[in-house]
Order: C-alpha cells, then sequence, then structure tokens
C-alpha cells in the first residue's frame, strides 16, 4: 500500500494535520531563546603605525589621514576608526560579515603599500596590521618581572623572545605587550654652541643619529 493513500483517502484529517503541525512550528519559533551577545566573529583587522616624537595632531594628519584615505578604497569595509596620540596611530577596520578575513586581509596590505608614498620617509618601521575579533577576550596573560635585571631589560627579552615564540603557536591570533619600560637617550643642543661653530640644529640632528647608531647599546646596560 502506498503511503500517501491514507491521507488521500482523509482530506480532511491531512489537512487538520498540517495546521497542527504549522501551529506547533509557530509556538516554537517565538519560543526560541535569543543571546543578547551572541558569539559573531567580525572580520577585523587592526593597523598599528609607530612615529616616536611625533604629536598627536602630527601623527593624525602625516600619518593616519593617508591611510584612512586608502582603507576607505578597500571593498567591504564596513566602519573604521581611528586613534591618534603620541608616537603611534592605531586604525580599526572592521568588514562586512559574509566577506573572507583572508581577502580582505590582502585588500588591506594593498592599500599601505599605495599609502607608502603618503607617510613620513622618517619613519622607524612600515604600518603594522593583525587580524583581531572585538567580541574575543584575552585567553592568557603572563605577568613577567625580575629581581636580577631592569624593568626595561624584562620589556625587552618579553617582545623580541617570549611574544615571537605565543604568536608562532597555532590558533594564536595577536599578542600584545603593555607596561614595562623603553630606553631613550635626550638630547640637549646648546644653541650658543652651535652658532660659535657655524652650525645650526638642522646639522645636529644627524650628527646625534649617527652617533647613537652606534652598537654600544649604553641605554641598555644594567645600572650600577
Amino acid at each position: 500500500m502506498s503511503p500517501s493513500r491514507p491521507f488521500i483517502l482523509r482530506p480532511v484529517a491531512t489537512s487538520l494535520l498540517m495546521a497542527a503541525i504549522l501551529l506547533a512550528g509557530v509556538v516554537a519559533y517565538k519560543q526560541l531563546p535569543v543571546s543578547a551577545l551572541p558569539e559573531v566573529d567580525y572580520p577585523t583587522i587592526q593597523v598599528v603605525t609607530f612615529y616616536p616624537g611625533a604629536s598627536p595632531e602630527v601623527v593624525a594628519s602625516a600619518v593616519t589621514a593617508p591611510l584612512e584615505r586608502q582603507f576607505g578604497q578597500v571593498p567591504g569595509l564596513n566602519q573604521m576608526t581611528s586613534t591618534s596620540s603620541g608616537g603611534s596611530s592605531v586604525i580599526v577596520l572592521q568588514f562586512a560579515l559574509n566577506l573572507n578575513i583572508d581577502v580582505a586581509e590582502q585588500e588591506v596590505q594593498a592599500a599601505i603599500n599605495a599609502a607608502q608614498t603618503y607617510l613620513p620617509a622618517n619613519l622607524p618601521s612600515p604600518p603594522i596590521y593583525s587580524k583581531s575579533n572585538p567580541a574575543d577576550a584575552p585567553i592568557l596573560t603572563l605577568a613577567l618581572t625580575s629581581k636580577s635585571i631592569a624593568l626595561f631589560q624584562v620589556e625587552d627579552m618579553a617582545d623580541t623572545r617570549l611574544a615571537q615564540k605565543i604568536s608562532q603557536i597555532p590558533g594564536v591570533g595577536l599578542v600584545t605587550i603593555s607596561g614595562g619600560q623603553k630606553p631613550a637617550v635626550r638630547v640637549q643642543v646648546n644653541p650658543t654652541a652651535l652658532s660659535a661653530r657655524g652650525l645650526n640644529f638642522g646639522r645636529a640632528t644627524p650628527a646625534s643619529q649617527w652617533i647613537l647608531s652606534w652598537p654600544l647599546r649604553l641605554s641598555r646596560r644594567p645600572p650600577l
């Protein structure tokens, strides 16, 4: 016997059964739970550019603005936010959910390459981009201390050794370092002595950079 024969012979019962199934579906749909904070993997890329010694206004006009003009032409871009502070620029790019993050990463790299001619020539390094998800929280936080070496040496070891090893672990998307100290050298120029030797500040700046480029690493010596 055909499975459909009972339903054909009883059209009223079949109609009532279909109505009951439809009503049960509507009631079940209304009872479905809705999460206030759904777990969505937003395709987001963060671009960080360092410009040491520059004020927030200079960073915004010389670094952030040229990058934003290039990023604005990237297809699939939904939102772009930027923060310009002293010596650094951070731009967060959020793309459409249906866009592959690897494709977006290639577009961001092409935009950075196109903006290189408009960026300052004395940037210490090109803009650094990384994939990040604003909905994700850090799953591991490490605190480093030492009683034998200075704090800036601890920060240097965490940046050059530990962070690079952790970033190579499969599944790690982003490693950030906060705190610590970075060695710096402040050069004070005597205008009177410069003018007495027929020099100006423009001549003193390359000379100080050349002296500081010597591989002495004086600023990394442990304190006496």
